[in-house]
């Protein structure tokens, strides 16, 4: 079957991970965009898996306030360097995470990580930190965070 630029594009824009593993992805799922996705989740879980054992040296942490002000989340997003760390992309997922705490209050890390994301019910966060590791070729994992409410 023929992969054309624009579903690699439509994949790649929808994924942010390379070319190349999009069109690997479309090629195993026969063009099927839906199926390419889940071919690409495999492929970032067994990415995550073999850099689980990295060290953590970078990060940012990321507030998050709810436009009413009276909810706020304090968030330590983790990577192995500070170059990816200073990454407007890797900012942008910290940013969503902190969103989804707030409106989703966790109350520990394993609670978060099996939570569906707010933003795309299809993942949980565990797979979004996943698919930041294949996307950003580094350790991508949630340290500290803290909720506050006026509630």
């Amino acid at each position: 079957m023929d992969i054309t630029t624009k579903q690699i594009k439509d994949l790649r824009d929808s994924t942010g991970v390379s070319i190349m593993q999009c069109r690997n992805a479309l090629e195993e799922a026969l063009g099927d965009m839906e199926k390419a996705k889940a071919v690409l989740q495999k492929v970032s879980r067994k990415s995550a898996e073999k850099k689980a054992g990295r060290d953590l040296g970078g990060g940012i942490v990321v507030s998050y306030i709810h436009n009413n002000g009276t909810v706020g989340v304090l968030l330590e997003l983790l990577c192995e360097t500070d170059f990816v760390a200073k990454n407007d992309e890797f900012k942008a997922l910290g940013r969503d995470i902190a969103m989804h705490i707030a409106a989703m209050n966790p109350e520990n890390k394993d609670e978060l990580l099996v939570q569906e994301f707010i933003k795309d019910n299809a993942l949980s966060i565990k797979n979004l930190l996943e698919q930041a590791t294949q996307k950003f070729g580094e350790r991508t994992d949630i340290g500290q965070f803290t909720r506050f409410s006026i509630k």
